[in-house]
Formats: structure tokens, C-alpha cells, sequence
């Protein structure tokens, strides 16, 4: 009978470890999930603030069209896209377009001198560094829930309940540009 019971409680207690275990992996996932809606927000206001910018160059930039329509697009592509993952890729895009009106608008020493242009290329780089800040703590999450679904023993669980291992928000081949301080000239 003392077996029996000994036996039940090692039972009863890996239930509770593996319950305790998919708790945390789900806490995670979530932490994870509520890191992105803040980066989200943030690149909503980015998506917003990006027509204005692209009506305001365009009167200057009437040759540079290529420029603006790679904006346009990799907007639309970022304001489209649903899954976390998707949106990962459709930002960096944005923010290469966005690198590259940047070296466009050198050339114009009258749009640089605009006030409309300053003000919005201001709450553009405000809005920039809120994303990278997000950004940062969205990695934290992801890093931490990574770390629960490779580790032992959550990694079994992990495994059970198919959590696995997340991309990061990385800048990819912008990281270089994105690390540079903006530039602003009067």
C-alpha cells in the first residue's frame, strides 16, 4: 500500500511539473504575442506617418518615382500582412525603401530645408527609435521563449504541445544603416 502511494505522488507531482511546465511555455507564447502588438502600434504610426512623408517629397522628387513606389509598396505589403512572421519580413523591406528615400533626399537641398519635411522626418525618427525599442523587448520575449522550448525538461513539453522555436525581429542587411544615428542637417 506505502508503494502505491509512493508511486501515486511521483505520478502526482510530474502531472503537476508538466502542467507547471505548459503554463510557463503558454505564459511565454503570450508575453511573446503582447511584445509584438506594442511593436505593432508602433509600426501602425509608421504606416501612417509614411503617406504624408511621400506627398511631401513628391513635389521635389517628380524623376525619383521608383523611390516613392518602393515606399508605396512595401507599405501596402506591411500594412497587409497577418502573421507575425510575415510582418517580420514586409518591415524590413519598409525599412530598406525607407533607407533608400533617405540617400534620394541628399540630392535636395530645398526639400531638406522644408519645415514640413523637417517635422515629418523628425516624427519618422521618433517613431523609428519607439520601434527599436519595442523591437528590443519583443526579442526578449522571443529569446526567453526559445530558451523554454530547447531546455530540459520544458523542452519536452514543448515538444508535446508543438511550441517551437520563434524567429527574432532582426534587421537583416539593414542592421549596419539602422545602427548609424539620423542624420539632421539645418
Amino acid at each position: 500500500m506505502a508503494a502505491l502511494l509512493v508511486i501515486l505522488g511521483i505520478i502526482a507531482l510530474l502531472v503537476l511539473m508538466a502542467i507547471s511546465l505548459y503554463n510557463r511555455l503558454v505564459k511565454l507564447r503570450n508575453n511573446r504575442e503582447q511584445a509584438f502588438a506594442d511593436v505593432d502600434v508602433q509600426l501602425k504610426q509608421r504606416h501612417d506617418l509614411i503617406p504624408q512623408l511621400v506627398d511631401t517629397v513628391r513635389g521635389y522628387m517628380k524623376h525619383e518615382r521608383e523611390v516613392l513606389t518602393e515606399i508605396t509598396e512595401a507599405r501596402a505589403n506591411a500594412i497587409k500582412a497577418t502573421t507575425i512572421n510575415e510582418k517580420i519580413a514586409a518591415e524590413g523591406r519598409l525599412t530598406t525603401a525607407l533607407e533608400g528615400l533617405k540617400v534620394s533626399v541628399e540630392a535636395y537641398p530645398d526639400l531638406k530645408a522644408s519645415q514640413n519635411f523637417m517635422d515629418l522626418q523628425n516624427e519618422i525618427s521618433d517613431v523609428e527609435n519607439k520601434i527599436a525599442a519595442a523591437r528590443r523587448f519583443f526579442n526578449s520575449a522571443t529569446k526567453e521563449l526559445n530558451v523554454a522550448t530547447e531546455v530540459f525538461p520544458s523542452n519536452l513539453i514543448a515538444a508535446i504541445f508543438n511550441f517551437k522555436r520563434e524567429p527574432m525581429f532582426e534587421l537583416g542587411e539593414q542592421r549596419a544603416a539602422a545602427e548609424q544615428p539620423p542624420k539632421i542637417q539645418f
